[in-house]
């Protein structure tokens, strides 16, 4: 986690309520969503809107999806958390119109302060916009805005916001290119 910026805000503590929310989601992920076949998107999608997260239509949440805590998700029209995605959201985590993260990225929404003594729990809502593509194994840091079809490579470290049409590779990700599609493309003036 990179040094508390102004970006990151210092986060409620986790009450006992929530505590024992998290117990009864944990035991129903484990015992009917993990559980459920591939193709099974609209179960796993209905078991999410039951804890609270908001799930547009034709939703993708793959069955071995962490989801640390479904009130905190919003997955908008035809996005997708594909196999192996860690979804640490202890702040919101929101994936626009056709966003997809794939395999093995981990989206941390929440970190500890290591400047304070008693490492005081911070982080940031993170938001994949849409048409956005988050690549296999890709980290993903509190408080981090992808812009609408911006591309992160696979394995990346992105502890910044990344700009519409942009893509993003390496550790820490840095600007590569725009992306080549018409719809992306920048206009000359």
């Amino acid at each position: 986690m990179p040094l508390a910026t102004s970006r990151h805000i210092q986060l409620k503590r986790i009450t006992k309520r929530d505590q024992l929310r998290r117990l009864v989601w944990q035991i129903i992920w484990l015992l009917f969503y993990r559980t459920s076949p591939i193709p099974a998107h609209a179960w796993r999608a209905w078991l999410l809107k039951l804890f609270g997260a908001q799930m547009g239509r034709q939703t993708h949440p793959y069955p071995r999806v962490r989801i640390w805590a479904p009130w905190n998700l919003i997955m908008e029209d035809r996005s997708c958390l594909a196999q192996d995605v860690d979804c640490y959201n202890v702040a919101l985590v929101r994936l626009g119109v056709d966003a997809t993260v794939s395999q093995k990225s981990y989206l941390c929404a929440a970190g500890h302060d290591f400047d304070d003594p008693l490492f005081s729990l911070i982080g940031g809502p993170i938001t994949i916009g849409p048409r956005a593509w988050v690549a296999s194994g890709v980290f993903v840091g509190p408080s981090v805005t992808f812009g609408e079809g911006a591309v992160a490579l696979a394995y990346s470290v992105v502890v910044r916001d990344v700009e519409k049409g942009c893509v993003v590779g390496g550790n820490p990700s840095r600007r590569i290119r725009d992306r080549a599609t018409l719809a992306y493309a920048k206009t000359q003036p």
